[in-house]
Formats: C-alpha cells, sequence, structure tokens
C-alpha cells in the first residue's frame, strides 16, 4: 500500500502581509523561504516559512490579500495547526508568547501538553515539545537554533464527516490510527516532521473559507513517479483530482475529501532552492518564468514588505 510520510505544507489565508512576516518571523522565529506571488491571482503574495531549508513537513504557506472578507473556522476545514518544539523549550516559549502580548492557554492530548494560541488573523496555532524530529538550525531575533520550531506536529481536522476522512487517512494516504481519546481519533505516519493528524470527532459549526482560515493542507508524495501513482490511486477510489500542477517548487494534485476538507498531495522535490541559493532564501520576490517580464508592474502592485526583527527583540 502507498503511504504519505505526512504533511508536506500547510497553506492559509490572511489580510496583510508584513504583519505575516512579522508574527511568522519576527515572533515565532521560522525563517521566510521564499516570497512570491499567487500564480492564480499575481497581485497577491504567496509566502513560504519554515525551518531553515524549508523541508517538507515545515513548510506554512500564506495569501495575504487585505480585500478578502474574515472567514470562520469550522467544519471542512484544518482547524489547528500544531508545531513541535524542542524537549525543554516550553517556558522558553510561554515567556516569548507574553513579551509579545499573546494570550495562550494550555491543554492535554493523547498524553501531550500543547500551548494553545492564535496568529494576529484568528489562525488558530498550537506547540507542543516532541523529541523527534530534527533540529532547526534557523537562528532569528530572540529565537536561537535550541529552541527553535522543528516544524509541524501535525494538524486538527475539522471534518463534516469524520468517518469519511477516517477513512481517506487510513485506507488512501496509509495513516495508521493508533486511538481515540475524548472527541478526538489520532492518526500517525512512520515519520518525523509532520506525522500527526487528529480529527476532532465534534466541531460546532461549518467552516467558511476567508482570511484567518487555513485553505489546504496537502501531503508527501516521495517524487514524480509516486506523485503519478497517487493521483491514479484516487481515480480508482472515485475521486475527482486535479491535473498535475506545476507549483515551480512541487508538483500538486488537489482533491475534496467527503468530509470538505480541500486535500493536496504535493512532490517532496525540487524544492525552494531551485531557483535561489540556500543562503538567498526569502530575500527578494521570485517570479515564474511566465510573469518575469511583468516584474516592474507586479512590484509596483504589491506592498513592500521586510523581515524584521521587533522591537521586543532589539
Amino acid at each position: 500500500m502507498q503511504k504519505t510520510a505526512g504533511i508536506h505544507h500547510i497553506t492559509a489565508m490572511v489580510n496583510d502581509a508584513q504583519r505575516n512576516i512579522d508574527f511568522y518571523a519576527g515572533v515565532l522565529g521560522l525563517r521566510l523561504v521564499k516570497k512570491t506571488i499567487n500564480f492564480d491571482r499575481p497581485e497577491v503574495y504567496h509566502l513560504y516559512f519554515g525551518n531553515e531549508t524549508g523541508q517538507p513537513g515545515s513548510v506554512i504557506t500564506f495569501f495575504p490579500w487585505a480585500k478578502q472578507l474574515k472567514g470562520r473556522i469550522g467544519t471542512g476545514q484544518v482547524g489547528v495547526t500544531s508545531y513541535m518544539i524542542p524537549k525543554g523549550s516550553v517556558q522558553f516559549w510561554e515567556n516569548r508568547l507574553r513579551k509579545f502580548g499573546i494570550e495562550f492557554t494550555s491543554s492535554n492530548r493523547f498524553g501531550e501538553t500543547y500551548l494553545k494560541f492564535n496568529d494576529p488573523d484568528g489562525l488558530q496555532l498550537e506547540l507542543t515539545e516532541r523529541d523527534e524530529g530534527p533540529m532547526n538550525t534557523w537562528n532569528f531575533g530572540g529565537v536561537l537554533a535550541e529552541n527553535a520550531i522543528k516544524g509541524f506536529g501535525g494538524a486538527v481536522l475539522f471534518s463534516a464527516q469524520p468517518h469519511k476522512t477516517t477513512d481517506v487517512l487510513e485506507n488512501i494516504l496509509g495513516l495508521e490510527c493508533i486511538g481515540q481519546e475524548k472527541e478526538f481519533l489520532r492518526f500517525k505516519t512512520g515519520e518525523h516532521l509532520g506525522n500527526t493528524i487528529d480529527i476532532q470527532l465534534n466541531p460546532s459549526v461549518r467552516g467558511l473559507m476567508g482570511a484567518g482560515t487555513v485553505h489546504h493542507i496537502a501531503w508527501r508524495a516521495k517524487d514524480e513517479e509516486d506523485h503519478q501513482r497517487w493521483r491514479l490511486l484516487l481515480l480508482e477510489k472515485g475521486y475527482y483530482p486535479t491535473e498535475i500542477l506545476d507549483r515551480n517548487y512541487f508538483k500538486a494534485i488537489y482533491f475534496h475529501e467527503e468530509g470538505g476538507i480541500l486535500f493536496e498531495i504535493a512532490t517532496e522535490p525540487p524544492g525552494f532552492a531551485v531557483d535561489e541559493p540556500v543562503d538567498e532564501l526569502g530575500k527578494k520576490l521570485i517570479l515564474p518564468s511566465w510573469l518575469e517580464s511583468k516584474r516592474e508592474e507586479l512590484e509596483e502592485t504589491l506592498p513592500p514588505v521586510e523581515v524584521r526583527v521587533l522591537e521586543g527583540d532589539k
């Protein structure tokens, strides 16, 4: 049976690009690994944040567009994005969130403690300590590598039909159900980043797409050959995947599972160093070849943004 290694990336929608960078790079210490545009709407940025190299399983991406309406987190969406931090670093993160005036709560799930908080647009995030997974070597502002976010711990899915989503996770994507605790079912892969998926069995409201919500969650395919096999499998199982789309840094297919969540399957190669050196990632606006001739026009249209050390860290 084909099995995904876990989450490739998660993509969400927000309103303000600079505020987005200040939070994910400035507060959370993630690296802006790619500054490009939404291929379908080139007047909107597409920003990618992850560990030092943008390893699959560490990357969250955003479409920041000031004019989009506020969304509502609910069924048919990823409800919570979970990040993994090194053992012994939770006190550092509690202090850091306090320093920047970010309210948080603590909860327990499957024997793990989660530090829960929202980003400035209302996306629900959480941090949990784990030994597994490679350390993130990126240092920025007040976040040194010893406390840096490693990547995704996983995600909590808010499905309109949890049993249908369970079927996709187990029988198509190849995750293993390892148990139920109260209103959560937990699934795992055999890898170490983005490997833990919880389904909340009783989410209360229907999700509405917009700023402050997750647009889709992407799963990892080893390479293009594996990716083609995934597409054939989805067709065999009665789903309607898109054609294979070239996103420059990975190939992608999309499909809606029956719980209403938009799933993507994305190739691990070629990665973010395909069009700029690793030490230059995220520093300049990268455009696909077919839009390079419109660079001057796009740079005038897009709001100016920068990665900056926040006042609290100076």
